[in-house]
């Protein structure tokens, strides 16, 4: 590899690689520091907004340097890959709900298309990277530095005529790419609409385009520990993720309901049922190499499969039915489990599907956990007729 700073091929034709390889959008922008990232990322951790989350709040100073993750960077290219999909109509049973964002492989479509771009400028000589959703950098910053977007008042990147639905990844290299078209940062397209605000289950959105970590659910789900109490019915039947801030914002519904990725003017392809909703009786009854076989594409803490159950148990207290068997089943099964996050769990459930009589097998448990669960107000659930 040359390190005279070789001419790179025109941004044109990078634009084509990264495009047939996977993107829906790129562009680039400056290699600066992101300074005023910096400062909010530590002051929401002063704050205790980012909980037990850790990525770019771990280390400000380097999530918003590139320099820290390539040294000499000269040049930063955004890219964003669409996952939108509309929702496909939920399997009988209790299930659960799953986030668009996994329904399919639209990460690895992203990195493809990041990878082509770093090839090919490795290929005219240069230095490149490819990071996306890591600790390394924060893309959103990335991505609005670009001209990709605006900050919603949800925190996420809006597309101009587009909306949220994008998974975001950034290209750092020491090529100069002077021919790239430099767009300035776009304006804010929310004005006065604050329908996401109101609409999380939360009320995780403490201010505009401010989270606190510690209510929501999306985090929640990936957190260690005890599902959080006070969250456990608004959780509702999400199993994994939590898209309510996107679903009502108007730009998505409004915008993305008529084309498809990129803009072809397609209809809007629909998601893959397997993907989009988990049977929560049959994931209950899997074991850990089983969940974790299934399941691996989520965030899961530690990669135990452990909290896979933990969510699918709360899950099951806001979806099943106390009087179905197979209901009972499983929450008899998971009351005498080893694991005292589990059992915790199973108790809250039992407790607010009416089987209270379940609850022999842990009125002696002296863990803590347990006890508190035992003792704790549960909302019953309003069966259905």
């Amino acid at each position: 590899m040359r390190d005279d700073g070789g001419v790179a091929r025109p941004w044109i034709e990078l634009e084509r690689l990264g495009l047939e390889a996977g993107l829906d959008v790129m562009a680039a922008t400056s290699a600066e520091p992101f300074k005023d990232v910096e400062e909010v990322l530590t002051d929401r951790a002063g704050q205790g907004l980012a909980g037990s989350m850790q990525f770019t709040y771990r280390n400000p100073a380097r999530s918003t340097d590139p320099s820290r993750t390539l040294p000499g960077v000269r040049t930063l290219i955004s890219g964003a890959a669409s996952y939108h999909r509309d929702p496909p109509p939920a399997p009988d049973g209790p299930v659960g709900r799953v986030a668009r964002y996994v329904w399919a492989n639209d990460h690895e479509r992203l990195m493809a298309g990041l990878n082509a771009l770093c090839s090919a400028l490795e290929e005219d000589g240069h230095r490149a990277c490819v990071v996306s959703d890591q600790n390394h950098l924060v893309d959103r910053a990335v991505a609005h530095r670009s001209g990709l977007g605006w900050f919603g008042k949800n925190s996420n990147l809006l597309l101009a005529g587009q909306g949220s639905w994008f998974v975001l990844g950034t290209v750092l290299t020491d090529a100069d790419l002077e021919d790239a078209p430099r767009k300035e940062p776009v304006g804010d397209g929310c004005g006065a609409c604050e329908r996401c605000i109101p609409a999380c289950p939360t009320n995780a959105i403490v201010a505009p385009g401010v989270i606190d970590a510690r209510r929501c659910l999306s985090w929640s789900l990936q957190s260690e520990g005890s599902f959080p109490m006070d969250q456990r019915v608004a959780l509702g039947d999400r199993i994994y993720g939590c898209d309510e801030c996107q679903d009502v914002c108007p730009p998505n519904r409004l915008e993305l309901r008529r084309s498809a990725p990129g803009g072809s003017g397609q209809p809007v392809p629909l998601g893959d049922p397997k993907r989009s909703w988990v049977q929560l009786l049959e994931m209950l009854a899997g074991t850990d190499e089983e969940l974790l076989e299934r399941h691996g594409r989520w965030y899961i803490p530690k990669r135990q499969a452990r909290y896979l159950r933990r969510n699918a148990i709360i899950v099951l207290g806001n979806t099943g039915s106390g009087s179905d068997n197979q209901v009972r089943a499983a929450l008899r099964e998971a009351l005498r489990s080893d694991d005292a996050v589990i059992r915790s769990s199973a108790v809250w459930s039992a407790r607010r599907l009416g089987c209270d009589d379940l609850l022999m097998a842990v009125e002696n448990d002296q863990d803590p956990m347990v006890q508190e669960e035992m003792s704790a107000e549960v909302p019953p659930k309003r069966e259905e007729r």
